[in-house]
């Protein structure tokens, strides 16, 4: 997220075919959506954006204004696109996801930059042997032009559902189309692989961090993140930031080309890595839907055993091992960017009483991500909305871990307790959940540019400890207004590029290694989850 403005009026006004600022900025995201649909024609809203270069017509996020919307699904290829031969092709942004089940499940994506004829994946059990072959599905967005700025877009996503695996097998997959054939010799290099989860609970690595976008930092710190070898990966929101600002004012204008530079960079990492994303405040985009998600529900292919797999792609479970994850959409419940606040109506919310408590019964420990912070004191601080709705039931549950992006800094919480510090946690310390509290972790360090702790406020991380017991911060109220607050809960603070590494390990002594590295590859914090200890 970036840093909310200061200023409560544009410079001027947004031109009377568009949606008035004033108006607009107190809008939910289906009100853009619907606004924009039922009373702008195509031409006329392609007209308002000439008048006003740089207006927020195509504007993606919250408070923001949004534009109609056509999305359109299907494998024929547009009359535009149907001309290019298959051969001159090439698939690129190729990113994993489990299926619900990730022993047996995976879910292979992918990115074509015009229209193709029959795609498909090739999978088998070797490079050279990619018998199996699987038809993909196309998911077609388009979004129109800015008058000066750009052209109109055409983006096509494919996707294709891999079930039936072996558990703690290794594969090796092709996508291609009619023309492209990833199994000729030509082609070869062009085959990814994957590992499914294991049969039975053993040690792994998973990794997390927020706040990404396309930035020379997000690339070093994937190359950094590869070298763990994890088993999969969360991306706790604001993924690629096609919306730049996301303030809801007339300055957002949205880029859906950046998608593309997204998922070419992530490609080294994601082709081998199941790359599991939440929705944060950047990533609701008006112009697809009216809940914003139509644009990534075309370009990721997540579990959908969540409270609404249609329409809340960000809301889902998956097990791996002896850890449950759970990943969760935060704009439903954020008092500070409220535009698509309560849009689940508590649905997601008791799905989340339910599946914790489903997950507490069956696994070891219980992860939990998602964007906006429960608990963090740098620039947009925590979020009130996240605590009045969740806190407590991650609390009910005793959830050992809580991954936020939001706050592009790396900021760890002492053991969390009934909103007080329940036991301190210094740099390589142990918890335990039963009975101390909660950990949280701000993990936005991924590639953004950097914020700030407060005023005054050190770093301190490992290798560098500074003392401080207190820090002043404030948190979002249901108004819209920040409540200040002076916490004693702020243990590591790192202003860095970084991302956090997560050891599991099974049997009759379970436990977290909790790890956060710095974009150098230096370690800058670590302690231990253990329960009932």
């Amino acid at each position: 997220m970036t840093a909310p403005s200061t200023g409560t009026s544009p410079e001027s006004p947004v031109p009377d075919v568009g949606i008035p600022y004033e108006l607009a900025r107190g809008m939910s995201m289906a009100e853009q959506y619907e606004y924009l649909r039922t009373r702008l024609t195509r031409r006329r809203a392609l007209v308002a954006a000439s008048a006003f270069a740089g207006g927020g017509l195509l504007a993606g996020c919250a408070r923001g204004t949004g534009a109609p919307a056509r999305a359109a699904s299907g494998s024929s290829p547009s009359p535009a696109t149907s001309r290019v031969p298959g051969s001159a092709v090439t698939p690129f942004g190729r990113h994993l996801a489990f299926g619900a089940d990730p022993k047996t499940q995976m879910r292979i994506s992918w990115q074509v930059p015009f229209a193709v004829r029959k795609p498909y994946i090739r999978v088998g059990s070797t490079p050279w042997g990619l018998s199996r072959r699987i038809e993909a599905e196309v998911r077609h967005l388009h979004t129109p032009g800015l008058s000066g700025q750009r052209a109109a877009l055409d983006q096509y996503y494919l996707h294709a559902a891999l079930d039936g695996l072996r558990p703690g097998t290794t594969y090796y997959y092709g996508v291609g189309h009619e023309g492209f054939d990833p199994a000729s010799r030509e082609r070869h290099s062009t085959i990814g692989r994957f590992r499914t989860a294991p049969a039975h609970p053993e040690k792994f690595v998973f990794t997390a961090f927020g706040d990404q976008g396309v930035t020379p930092d997000a690339l070093a710190n994937d190359k950094v993140l590869l070298g763990r070898g994890p088993a999969f990966h969360l991306h706790a929101g604001d993924i690629c930031y096609a919306d730049g600002t996301g303030l809801g004012q007339t300055s957002d204008v949205y880029d859906p080309a950046a998608w593309d530079l997204f998922l070419k960079q992530t490609e080294t990492v994601a082709k081998t890595v199941p790359w599991m994303v939440t929705t944060g405040n950047h990533d609701m985009e008006a112009w697809y839907s009216p809940n914003g998600y139509g644009g990534q529900s075309a370009r990721w292919a997540l579990p959908s055993n969540g409270f609404d797999p249609r329409n809340a792609p960000g809301a889902y479970s998956f097990v791996y091992g002896n850890v449950g994850v759970v990943a969760l959409d935060a704009n439903d419940v954020s008092y500070e960017i409220p535009a698509n606040k309560g849009y689940s109506d508590g649905r997601q919310t008791a799905w989340l009483d339910r599946r914790l408590g489903e997950l507490r019964r069956q696994v070891d420990f219980v992860v939990v991500f998602f964007h906006h912070c429960a608990y963090s004191t740098s620039t947009h601080a925590s979020d009130g909305g996240v605590r009045d709705a969740w806190v407590p039931l991650f609390a009910k549950h005793q959830v050992d871990l809580v991954i936020n992006g939001h706050n592009h800094v790396y900021e760890r919480t002492d053991a969390i307790k009934g909103g007080t510090v329940g036991r301190q946690v210094p740099v390589g310390a142990s918890t335990d959940p039963t009975r101390d509290g909660i950990v949280y972790v701000t993990a936005g360090g991924a590639g953004k540019s950097l914020y700030s702790f407060p005023t005054g406020v050190k770093d301190s991380y490992e290798g560098k400890v500074t003392r401080r017991e207190s820090v002043k911060t404030f948190h979002w109220t249901k108004s819209k207004q920040k409540k200040a607050d002076t916490v004693e809960w702020s243990r590591v603070r790192y202003t860095g590029f970084s991302f956090l590494s997560v050891e599991a390990q099974a049997g009759p002594s379970p436990r977290l290694t909790v790890s956060a590295l710095a974009q150098s590859g230096e370690r800058i914090d670590h302690f231990v989850v253990r329960r009932g200890n």
